[in-house]
């Protein structure tokens, strides 16, 4: 079947008139008309249009919704953390970076008994140990910086008090600031607001949950239903990425990876919001 076959079969099931189809997508009916005598083809643009107006999708209009979609055999694990923990260790060790040192058996322990969500029950380690590698292979070797990821959700998710933390009060700094900590009746914009100008007033605080943004980004498509993706998709666009114009105002040092960061959860997100529209 055609195009123009799939937008006259569509229109006729919605008894929609070509007139008012041509209005919706703002053109004659007379294009409309030749359109569905295969006469021309809608460019793209129209093409998304007309499927707006049917109620359908350009994927249908194009014969393409009945591909067969393979088994991808998505996974939840990316990375093996007992690598990635050598890797962290050995880094550490040669570049002498010794609160990275205490924080990563410490976070190991804290989390020891904890899963990502998902179907195949990964270590929490992994989230943190992702992060700093990822923090590694973006030039990051801020010894703070790095203690900080290992030690992130520990406070939030372990019931440890910041002043247990192996840090420094630097380190602790950041890690109150990324903890998530919601006032009793506290409505969540209000939350999600004040949350995110605690962190913007720390450049490190900054980079730590950026790095852990990305990383959640990242995973989304095994953790994450429908909704909560959309929801994490507005939120990484309203609250993150002026984390991102706050890091810039400190200089040159993180803008590499600034644009990697960015780089990749654009990737993920404008895909996802394709495949959810």
């Amino acid at each position: 079947m055609s195009i123009g076959s799939r937008i006259f079969e569509k229109r006729r099931q919605l008894n929609m008139s070509q007139s008012r189809l041509a209005e919706a997508v703002g053109v004659s009916f007379q294009a409309i008309s030749s359109w569905e005598r295969g006469e021309y083809l809608p460019d793209t643009q129209k093409l998304t249009e007309i499927a707006r107006a049917l109620g359908t999708t350009a994927a249908f209009l194009l014969g393409e919704d009945k591909a067969q979609v393979p088994d991808w055999g998505l996974h939840d694990r990316v990375f093996s953390e007992e690598h990635m923990y050598t890797l962290v260790k050995a880094t550490a060790v040669a570049k002498s970076l010794c609160g990275t040192l205490r924080a990563l058996p410490f976070a190991k322990e804290k989390h020891k008994d904890q899963f990502r969500q998902g179907k195949d029950r990964v270590p929490y380690i992994n989230h943190p140990l992702t992060m700093a590698c990822h923090a590694l292979a973006m030039g990051i070797e801020d010894d703070d910086v790095l203690a900080a990821i290992l030690l992130h959700d520990v406070v939030e998710d372990c019931g440890v008090l910041l002043k247990e933390l192996p840090a420094n009060d630097r380190v602790r700094d950041i890690v109150d600031r990324v903890s998530k900590a919601e006032k009793p009746g506290e409505e969540r914009s209000a939350f999600k607001k004040r949350y995110h100008a605690r962190i913007m007033e720390n450049p490190a605080a900054c980079i730590v949950k950026l790095i852990d943004r990305c990383n959640n980004l990242s995973l989304m498509a095994t953790g994450f239903d429908r909704d909560k993706m959309i929801t994490c998709i507005l939120e990484t666009e309203e609250y993150v990425f002026p984390l991102m114009e706050k890091v810039k105002e400190t200089g040159p040092l993180y803008s590499n990876a600034l644009f990697l960061i960015k780089y990749q959860m654009l990737s993920v997100m404008e895909s996802l919001k394709r495949t959810l529209a």
